[in-house]
Order: C-alpha cells, then sequence, then structure tokens
C-alpha cells in the first residue's frame, strides 16, 4: 500500500512558501511549442512562477505512483488559457519494455468521454435552442417508456438524478448493438426522478441518443465535426485505426475477452454498443485535451474559433441541486473529497475515467489540471490512483496559487 503523502520532505505549506520566496527562471515550454508555439501573454507573470519547482513536484508524485504500482505510465499537464505550464510524464505505456508517455500517446478516456464528447455536444445543442433541458426525455426519444419515465427530463440524464439504476450488464444480456440500446431504453427506474443522485452509465447512453436524434449525427460524427475539428483535436476518436497502435496504452488484460485490450475500449458496455457511447469509448490524448481546457478557460473561442458561448459555459458549470449532489451539468464539483483536491476554487468543473483519467478546469484560478494514465494495466484492481490524483491537484494549486489569475 503506498504511503498518504509521498513527498514527506516536500510538505504543501512548505512548497507554497518555497514558490513564494523562489526566483525562477521559466525553463523552455517544448511541450507548448507542440500544442501552441505562443507563450503566454503575460509573460512577466509566468516567470514569476517557479515552473520548475513545479513540474519536479509532479515529477516526484507520477514517479511513485509507478514505484507504488498505481500504473505502468502517466502523464500530467498543468496550464492556462494561454497554454501549459508544467508536464511531466512517468513510467511506461506498458509493465512489459515500451515506449515512455508522452502528449501524443492515445489513452482510453472512459468516462471522461461523457464530459469531452458528450457534455460538449450538449452544452451546443441546448445553447442553440435545440433541446430544452426541462423536457421530458421522451419529448425525443418516445420509446423512454416505463413507469414514472414520464418525468425524467434533460436536466435529470445530466444530473444523474434520473431515478435510473447506475448500470446493468449489457455485454453479457444483448447479442447485439441494438438489442443492448433498447435494454438500456426499457430499463426501469428504481428511484423517482429527482430525488437522488446515482451516477448512471445508462442515462449517458440515453443522452447520446437524444444527440443522434436532434442533431441528425450518431454522437462519434456529432463531436468530431462540431467540437474535435474546429478546436484541433485531431486524434481524439473513437475506435482508432490498427495504425495507430504503438500510440495507444493498453488497458486491463479483461477476463471477459480473453486478451490485453490495446485500441479497444476497456468498459465492456461501450465494446457492446459497437465501440461508440456516450459513457465511454473516446480515445485522446494531452495535447487534445489541452486544446479542450483552454477553450473552456477562453470563454469558448480559441484560436479565433468558436465553438461554445461564454454564457453556456457557464450555465452547464453551475451545481444544479445541492440538497442532492455536486453535480453541474454533465460535470462535477469540487467537493473537498473527490478529485478536484482541496483548493480549486468553486468555479471548477470536472470528470474523472475509470481507466486512470481525470481533468479539472478552474476558470476561477485560470488553470486547468489533466492527469492520464492507464490505471487497470494489467486489473482494475489497482486503485491508489485516487490519492495521486487529489495530490496533482494539490500540488499544482500550490505551486500557482493565485498567481495564475493574474493571467486572467
Amino acid at each position: 500500500m503506498r504511503n498518504s503523502s509521498i513527498l514527506p520532505s516536500l510538505p504543501r505549506v512548505f512548497v507554497l512558501v518555497a514558490l513564494i520566496g523562489a526566483i525562477g527562471i521559466v525553463p523552455s515550454l517544448a511541450a507548448q511549442d507542440a500544442v501552441d508555439p505562443r507563450p503566454p501573454r503575460d509573460v512577466g507573470v509566468a516567470r514569476r512562477i517557479n515552473v520548475r519547482l513545479l513540474s519536479d513536484t509532479l515529477q516526484q508524485l507520477l514517479d511513485a505512483g509507478v514505484r507504488d504500482s498505481a500504473f505502468p505510465g502517466a502523464i500530467a499537464v498543468v496550464g492556462t488559457r494561454d497554454g501549459i505550464l508544467a508536464q511531466v510524464s512517468a513510467g511506461h505505456l506498458d509493465w512489459s519494455p515500451s515506449p515512455a508517455p508522452n502528449g501524443t500517446t492515445l489513452w482510453d478516456l472512459a468516462s471522461l468521454t461523457k464530459v469531452v464528447a458528450l457534455t460538449s455536444a450538449m452544452l451546443q445543442l441546448v445553447d442553440a435552442g435545440k433541446i430544452a433541458l426541462d423536457s421530458p426525455v421522451q419529448h425525443y426519444l418516445p420509446s423512454f417508456d416505463g413507469p414514472m419515465k414520464e418525468r425524467v427530463t434533460i436536466r435529470h440524464l445530466l444530473t444523474h438524478s434520473s431515478g435510473l439504476p447506475a448500470w446493468r450488464p449489457l455485454y453479457k444480456e444483448a447479442t447485439s448493438e441494438q438489442e443492448a440500446l433498447a435494454l438500456v431504453l426499457a430499463t426501469p427506474l428504481d428511484t423517482v426522478p429527482g430525488v437522488r443522485m446515482v451516477y448512471s452509465d445508462l442515462g449517458a447512453i440515453l443522452l447520446g441518443e437524444v444527440v443522434r436524434v436532434v442533431s441528425g449525427e450518431p454522437l462519434d460524427a456529432y463531436a468530431a465535426r462540431h467540437v474535435f475539428a474546429p478546436l484541433g483535436m485531431r486524434d481524439t476518436q473513437y475506435r482508432p485505426p490498427t495504425s495507430l497502435l504503438p500510440r495507444i496504452a493498453p488497458t486491463e488484460v479483461d477476463p471477459w475477452r480473453q486478451r490485453h485490450l490495446r485500441g479497444e475500449v476497456h468498459d465492456e458496455n461501450a465494446f457492446a454498443l459497437g465501440g461508440v457511447s456516450a459513457h465511454a469509448g473516446l480515445f485522446s490524448t494531452a495535447y487534445d485535451l489541452v486544446r479542450l481546457a483552454r477553450v473552456y478557460l477562453s470563454g469558448g473561442t480559441l484560436d479565433g474559433v468558436t465553438v461554445f458561448s461564454p454564457a453556456a459555459i457557464d450555465a452547464f458549470a453551475q451545481v444544479q441541486d445541492a440538497r442532492l449532489s455536486n453535480r453541474a451539468l454533465g460535470w462535477e464539483k469540487p467537493s473537498g473529497t473527490n478529485s478536484a483536491g482541496h483548493d480549486l476554487s468553486a468555479a471548477a468543473f470536472g470528470h474523472t475515467g475509470f481507466t486512470g483519467t481525470s481533468i479539472w478546469i478552474d476558470p476561477g484560478n485560470n488553470v486547468f489540471v489533466l492527469l492520464l494514465s492507464n490505471r487497470v494495466n494489467p486489473t482494475r484492481e489497482h486503485r491508489a490512483i485516487g490519492t495521486v490524483r487529489v495530490e496533482v491537484a494539490d500540488a499544482a494549486m500550490s505551486v500557482i496559487g493565485t498567481l495564475a489569475r493574474a493571467q486572467r
């Protein structure tokens, strides 16, 4: 078992004090050059941030994660709307001899699919007036029928308060993609809509169908055309081709499929749905997700291309019903006990993925924190990723803290 503090020589308070007193020179941001060659607008502020300390601290955390078998490899990126401040990686793509991860490694995002593809699509369609948050789901999906289902709204699905159960083993019950989707539509509610939060993959799958019905495009095509391509997220995709296998981080030695998964979705239900689903199935790189985080921090416009409106971003980032949960629309909010750590602002929003991924975007501090790993390699029983996520977020905020706000 890993130690609860993997930086015994650098407690958080010491790190913060050391930063404030330090005079550092920003190292060459070669990683940033690969994403956006322009430096941050306020170079003076960037020089005040001891990026070397930030990088060194993150490196220690990831190296310790590899030593503790939290994952075979990982990459962490911290930045602002203007670009990357620090990027570090550790380990290798597999426990056997393999390349080290980098900014173009493709990772199975697992439930980050829910925000990178699904929530981005829903945000656009709601903002365009094509989907109404408080409309019944049955308005878009009449076959979503059964007791109390007429009371389930789009907002309920986005906040995981629909009354649907968390999950069912579609991959064991269905013999085709169509049958798997029919089972989702037919799944009965197990509680009254709007009375409790149950994180539900089934609800996300239904929202993907809503996107298809409203837009006339399946979710993968919609997200590629309206989100990923405009943002230059060239590697973000479902069902990556075999030509990309050398860049893809392997996930689990899957007892159901009887093989070591690489390039096919880890989530069994997403596999049963053909590899394309709103709840899982997306693959992406650190560099692509940096662009997504930057556009959210920039009010929806990046490099002259607008994909979201500032008002829609803000609306989707608000807690919807604090009595039930800390859920915004699609996004999770900092709680003090989740992967956001302890120091992100109340404006922050983020999400995690079962394979070992997480992203947090904090407009209040003009900061994003990205962690990508394949912690399920070779088994999903590796559970130390939760501690690493918190430590990475806390380290990022301890080092850059309020200084990042100067770049707003």
